[in-house]
């Protein structure tokens, strides 16, 4: 612990500094408070969907406790600067967190970590390219930064969809199980997106989940009884050089709508895609109607940025890594 605490001044000093980002569940952490884990990394798992860091640290009683660090996805720790050879066990750290209010002195979410070797390593800090323009939706794009749920503004819920967020646990999220998210969370995401325009479809992917979306462009209209799936149906049309997107016939999800609110098979996703004036930004208007659950539809406006250049990177989800998730 000696070399831990030979860098605590300066360290603690430049991470205490540094702008804190968001996290998609972050119910759990109490972000009004900080709190400063000096230890030795024990495990370094590099897995999806969450990077997890584990600091054996001393504890108030004299003893030692095995602190879990929860992080980011390896694509958006990537792009922040950290690699699957960024820790080993046994190295000395200094780690900013935000504690879990229901596992108090073992589980917290990370904003910066130390090295002894004057390293500082953050979340959600990789830099954007230089501005591009493109001429067209068509191209890669670099997704909403910060919070995935920032971007969703809520209305009334219904009798149902109150009890159901009430009751609501991090175990009952059907990501766990690497069951991507629907709409609209796939497109609120911090991860890269690839829009390909063909004539009678627009293929939307996205490194979340390895996710790939068809919207039909070819006038059909959504089949009567058709099979439901995760992220529905979806067709569409241009209005001048806006595209819109229509989807219906998703699967029951119990996180489907964020925050404990569930989506039902009712639910109806209304998107629309434009380019900047500058054609540096992908802007995109969504209105989700899901009237199981939701008095009001949930609306909500973000943009990406075009960054042809950037590369996507792999998500494969491991199950065993997503089951973590449970505990909290």
């Amino acid at each position: 612990m000696s070399r831990v605490t030979s860098i605590a001044s300066l360290a603690f000093i430049v991470v205490a500094s540094l702008p804190v980002s968001a996290h998609h569940s972050n119910v759990i952490f109490d972000r009004d408070t900080e709190i400063t884990i000096r230890g030795a990394v024990t495990r370094y798992v590099w897995r999806n969907p969450h990077v997890y860091i584990y600091v054996e640290s001393p504890n108030d009683s004299g003893g030692m406790s095995e602190w879990q660090i929860e992080a980011d996805p390896t694509p958006i720790m990537a792009r922040s600067g950290w690699g699957p050879d960024s820790l080993a066990p046994g190295d000395p750290v200094i780690v900013r967190g935000y504690p879990d209010r229901t596992a108090p002195g073992e589980h917290a979410l990370l904003i910066s970590l130390a090295r002894p070797d004057g390293v500082l390593l953050t979340m959600r800090t990789g830099g954007r390219d230089a501005p591009a323009s493109a001429d067209s939706i068509a191209g890669r794009w670099d997704g909403v930064r910060g919070s995935f749920t920032r971007t969703f503004n809520y209305g009334r819920l219904t009798d149902k969809g109150r009890t159901a967020q009430a009751e609501y646990d991090e175990s009952m999220n059907p990501v766990i199980d690497c069951i991507a998210y629907p709409l609209p969370t796939i497109v609120s995401s911090p991860y890269m997106f690839e829009v390909e325009v063909l004539d009678d479809r627009v293929l939307i992917r996205t490194e979340f989940y390895n996710v790939e979306r068809t919207i039909w462009m070819d006038g059909r209209g959504h089949p009567e009884n058709g099979e439901r799936s995760t992220q529905g149906h979806s067709i569409g049309w241009w209005e001048d050089a806006v595209l819109v997107v229509d989807t219906t016939q998703f699967t029951a999800y119990r996180a489907g709508n964020r925050s404990g609110i569930p989506s039902g098979l009712q639910k109806h996703v209304t998107e629309r895609y434009s380019l900047s004036d500058d054609g540096t930004q992908l802007n995109i208007e969504y209105v989700v109607d899901d009237p199981e659950y939701m008095v009001d539809p949930m609306e909500g406006h973000i943009f990406w940025d075009y960054a042809p250049d950037r590369a996507f990177l792999p998500f494969g989800c491991d199950s065993e890594n997503a089951r973590l998730y449970a505990i909290e």
